[in-house]
């Protein structure tokens, strides 16, 4: 097995640095792989997480698959890379120094920006080696998001590897141009999204359910023998929309995500700091709450609650968009 022209022999452990550029300090910089690669044939697994180097959750997963052993299955191999974005890692940013988004930027470019330069060792060193994949993010700009799977569900296979991470939610998601989802696509790779949880912020329930949903992929493939049971019933989400504020204000959440929200129920208020007004937030739908909002400040048309529909709400009519 060769990635990225290292080689990798059977009941082998190795980390791989592949170098992407320097700092201005002329400091280097590597983005880390860890493989493992089983004494027994199996399945390729990729670990991909921090992307966006301000979503730790996914690193906090990653870590602790390797810290435990997780990593170091009975077949097939597995390939963990906790930080792909080490710049933004570093300045607790979702984009490089650039300003561009690395998940925007794929399959990438040798000679092109710093993110088009990420996206073109990931797309050349990394995806050519992988069967399937787990690529771990959290909610952005202070927005939590409830332990959910995001895939394209109109593939069979990308269906079957929700099913058997279970999360507590699964979301119908088409791909984001120039993501490495779409890329990995293309190849005849085959990877799901895992989002829990909040940008810099731990997150103990989202990183327990990624770890225990990813140990449950790896059964599925028959990487290893046993794993944690699922805690809750996985809900197909099929379609959401977010609920946005009408007026600037300080919004106050009257529910937690992850609950069931009825049509014109009360989930909120927006209040002025100077105590002149305060409006009732209803949800516009019946759903789940798959997003949340944590900060308090807020503009007109900021996006307040992320309501995820199952068949069931469907059918109690509040299907649309």
């Amino acid at each position: 097995m060769i990635i990225a022209d290292h080689e990798i022999q059977k009941g082998e452990f190795k980390e791989i640095n592949i170098n992407i550029a320097r700092l201005p300090s002329r400091t280097q910089i590597e983005t880390p792989i860890y493989v493992y690669r089983s004494p027994e044939d199996g399945p390729v697994l990729s670990l991909t997480a921090g992307m966006h180097g301000d979503e730790i959750n996914g690193m906090e997963i990653v870590r602790r698959i390797i810290d435990n052993g997780f990593h170091r299955v009975k077949r097939g191999t597995v390939l963990c890379m906790p930080v792909i974005n080490v710049y933004g890692f570093l300045n607790y940013s979702r984009e490089v120094p650039d300003g561009k988004d690395i998940n925007r930027s794929f399959p990438g470019s040798k000679t092109g920006s710093l993110a088009s330069r990420v996206a073109y060792h990931m797309t050349h060193d990394v995806i050519p080696a992988i069967d399937y994949g787990i690529d771990f993010h959290t909610g952005g700009a202070m927005r939590t998001n409830y332990p959910q799977v995001r895939c394209v569900m109109q593939d069979p296979l990308n269906v079957e590897l929700a099913n058997a991470f279970h999360a507590p939610f699964t979301i119908d998601s088409p791909f984001r141009p120039h993501s490495l989802r779409q890329t990995a696509s293309k190849k005849g790779k085959h990877i799901i999204v895992y989002e829990g949880g909040e940008s810099v912020r731990f997150d103990q329930h989202a990183i327990e359910e990624g770890i225990e949903g990813t140990l449950r992929l790896m059964k599925h493939l028959n990487m290893i023998d046993s794993a944690p049971a699922p805690k809750v019933e996985n809900k197909i989400i099929w379609n959401s929309a977010w609920s946005r504020a009408r007026t600037a204000g300080l919004f106050q959440s009257l529910i937690k995500c992850g609950d069931m929200v009825e049509k014109n129920q009360a989930v909120g208020t927006l209040t002025d700091p100077f105590g002149e007004f305060k409006e009732l937030v209803k949800s516009p739908s019946k759903g789940y709450l798959v997003g949340l909002n944590n900060n308090p400040v807020v503009n007109a048309g900021d996006a307040l609650l992320h309501i995820g529909m199952d068949n069931y709400c469907k059918l109690e009519g509040n299907g649309e968009e």
